[in-house]
């Protein structure tokens, strides 16, 4: 198996941080400060971007996501689209195939059968009008 980059590893990370504070109920910066190692900073980085922006980030994914609700869809989905979507919104100088690639592929391998599917489809549309969008 071919070892993931440091972005894949610290997208990983951000995921396990994401769905941690979702389980717990807790901001997702608090589970920053939980770690009894910090995160690296990419990682954090994720993690305090998906809680800075998470409303709009919601608002994005709730309009596309045709028959879903948030509170519907899987907690790791939701997580993984998210992260993607933060990337998408504010971290312009990554590739938007490899935000959707990245973002299928954590779905693929931490959730349900459908998940990458699911995933690519809802990013693919929220690229683009978000990607576009910002580029014009």
């Amino acid at each position: 198996m071919e070892r993931p980059d440091a972005r894949s590893d610290a997208r990983e990370r951000a995921l396990y941080l994401l769905y941690e504070a979702h389980s717990k109920g807790i901001d997702p910066a608090d589970t920053i400060e939980l770690q009894v190692i910090e995160p690296d900073e990419l990682t954090t980085s994720l993690v305090l971007g998906v809680a800075t922006h998470r409303d709009r980030i919601d608002d994005e994914i709730a309009a596309r996501a045709r028959g879903w609700t948030l509170a519907r869809m899987p907690v790791l989905d939701l997580s993984i689209m998210r992260l993607a979507a933060y990337e998408l919104l504010d971290r312009p100088h990554v590739p938007v195939a490899v935000v959707i690639d990245e973002a299928v592929e954590l779905a693929k391998r931490f959730s349900t059968d459908d998940s990458g599917r699911f995933v690519n489809g809802l990013l693919g549309a929220m690229a683009r009008d978000l990607r576009s969008t910002d580029d014009a």
